[in-house]
């Protein structure tokens, strides 16, 4: 009885890799939904344009990015967590996604179990920078500032829990200082209205404001990491000021909804490696402010579940409480 169990158990095994190979030899049998939680304009629409042409090359589909703002970046992270897991539709994600769970935001979705994970794309730092008519230069210049006008500078964020808000709120506990909090609904226009002078300062990333500082629409305050970016040359990092232990960091990945069959989600991440890998699209990341950064979907998973116990422990620490 129980050898007969155990080839039935074998036999379904087998089943379920000879249907997960098949599915693998005929995807993509159809466009591919790459879903962006975010407006255009911020760091996911970027990478996303930039690695979607590449991959559809690749693939031999069309790789259609879908902008889907709302919540936070919920909105269309969810529609994700919910669609068919085959593959064609899949998505790009920050790890705000791992920041969440540390704040006790309430989603409709988990991110260790109703997602699987493809392959990490890239990190770039997060700057403050300010309108050029705002009366500091340096990180230094800007607490003393900040100090003594407590409550009358603002910063902008792409929306309640962000990473970006995470960053000013963080910096707000270890100097001492008060700012006010202005939650926009994604980057494009957060950083609109600080060019436009509506707000002093935006916690950004580099690759959202890159064109802006080149233009002199706005200027660099500092780095929000331990070390300077080679990308702003002369601008010094929080830690370099001080801010010991200050690392705020964005990174983005590929995610397709879980249960999405493994041989599927090996074929998404050597197309994402490979398109990364093309000199055309890592030098155009690279001149925008971006590190590539190739992984196995084994990797990005580890990487997912260290992350949400950084946060955890961040938040924990400096007893931040985000409205979400």
């Amino acid at each position: 009885m129980t050898s007969r169990i155990t080839r039935r158990r074998a036999l379904a095994a087998a089943t379920l890799l000879l249907a997960g190979a098949a599915i693998a030899q005929t995807f993509p049998s159809q466009p591919i939904k790459l879903v962006v939680p975010f407006a255009p304009g911020g760091g996911n629409d970027i990478l996303a344009r930039a690695i979607a042409p590449r991959m559809a090359e690749i693939l031999g589909q069309p790789v259609i990015v879908d902008n889907r703002p709302g919540a936070g970046g919920n909105l269309g992270t969810d529609a994700v967590a919910k669609a068919a897991p085959d593959g064609h539709t899949i998505l790009i994600a920050s790890n705000q996604f791992t920041i969440n769970p540390a704040l006790g935001a309430k989603t409709p979705f988990n991110v260790e179990r109703d997602f699987a994970p493809i392959g990490q794309i890239a990190s770039v730092p997060i700057v403050l920078v300010a309108n050029k008519s705002q009366p500091f230069n340096t990180v230094p210049e800007f607490i003393a500032y900040a100090r003594a006008n407590p409550g009358k500078l603002s910063y902008s964020s792409p929306g309640n829990g962000t990473p970006q808000h995470l960053a000013g709120e963080v910096f707000a506990r270890m100097t001492k200082t008060f700012m006010v909090h202005i939650p926009y609904r994604g980057t494009g226009p957060a950083i609109a209205d600080v060019v436009g002078d509506q707000v002093q300062v935006t916690f950004a990333t580099l690759a959202s404001v890159s064109s802006f500082l080149e233009a002199g629409k706005l200027k660099a305050i500092g780095v929000a990491a331990p070390r300077a970016s080679r990308m702003l040359p002369g601008v010094k990092s929080f830690g370099e000021n001080g801010l010991k232990g200050y690392d705020a960091e964005l990174w983005y990945c590929l995610l397709a909804p879980a249960k999405t069959p493994d041989a599927t989600v090996a074929k998404l991440n050597a197309a994402l490696n490979q398109a990364l890998q093309s000199p055309k699209v890592a030098e155009q990341l690279a001149r925008q402010g971006f590190d590539t950064a190739t992984s196995t979907p084994a990797q990005l998973r580890e990487r997912i579940a260290g992350d949400l116990k950084r946060w955890a422990r961040v938040v924990n620490e400096h007893q931040i409480k985000v409205e979400l």
